[in-house]
């Protein structure tokens, strides 16, 4: 489709030090990687508008297993990266006039003898320590070395996507998806995306009030903390975010179809290409 595609496999991310996000992956006999797929629609050297994808392929729960209940819906975990892989694809077939670049972590979180546990700690490859409390807190891990990964690409913007929260569906069903931003500008063309497009998304704070959730004994950050799920979790990745414009989606809700149906909504592709197709 004319995308510019580079895999980075378990080796050269142990080089790199993503200990985070190998570190969900790590109980699972299947390969965990990082893909960066990059699209030049203009000749200029214009910064690229950048997504990040939550690619947990099948989520366990890992030590901290899940309830047996619904767990087969699991492999809707990676409808975050699916987006992203979505959204690039069809830049690509539009021939669109923009500069964008997408990054999935893809891992499976399985539990197991080499499976990570809780109360261990793991340096990110930002250096930020995490004291992991909860292996079901495990797409924040894995989305902490993308937001840092993508530094190198020097973004115009970063929106990264996850089905990363129950608390969000518990907060805003699965009509709307929750939007979280270091950016004011960034966070309301998200929004007016949304409105334009029917895929809405609704802003929640992440006051600095909520970061001392994330305090740590041990570490610099753990990986979960206080009643606000869905806001600390945007919070933690917040951490790993300060050196862009940054805004981010919790799809938890919305990337299924939810009630008595099964599969998946294809959410939210369509607010991201009305993003796009308005800054182009």
């Amino acid at each position: 489709f004319g995308l510019k595609i580079n895999i980075l496999n378990e080796k050269k991310m142990k080089k790199l030090g993503m200990n985070t996000l190998l570190g969900v992956g790590q109980g699972s006999k299947r390969g965990s990687y990082l893909v960066t797929m990059e699209w030049k629609g203009l000749k200029d050297n214009s910064k690229p508008l950048a997504f990040v994808g939550k690619g947990v392929c099948f989520d366990t729960g890992g030590i901290s297993l899940k309830p047996a209940k619904f767990m087969e819906d699991m492999t809707y975990d990676m409808a975050g990266s699916a987006t992203v892989v979505g959204l690039m694809k069809s830049l690509a077939l539009k021939k669109a006039k923009v500069n964008a670049i997408g990054v999935v972590g893809l891992v499976e979180n399985m539990p197991g003898g080499n499976a990570q546990r809780p109360g261990d700690i793991v340096k990110s490859y930002s250096g930020k320590t995490v004291e992991i409390l909860n292996t079901d807190a495990e797409g924040r891990l894995v989305l902490a070395d993308a937001l840092t990964y993508i530094k190198r690409f020097n973004p115009k913007t970063v929106t990264d996507v996850a089905t990363l929260t129950g608390a969000c569906i518990v907060a805003l069903g699965h009509v709307t998806s929750g939007l979280m931003s270091n950016d004011d500008k960034h966070a309301n063309d998200l929004y007016e995306a949304g409105l334009k497009s029917q895929d809405k998304a609704w802003r929640l704070p992440i006051w600095d009030v909520y970061q001392k959730d994330l305090n740590s004994n041990f570490a610099d950050i753990a990986n979960i903390g206080g009643r606000a799920g869905t806001i600390t979790a945007a919070c933690f990745l917040s951490r790993f975010t300060k050196d862009y414009d940054w805004a981010h989606l919790d799809v938890a809700g919305t990337a299924h179809i939810g009630g008595l149906a099964k599969g998946a909504s294809g959410r939210p592709v369509p607010l991201l290409s009305q993003f796009l197709i308005d800054k182009a």
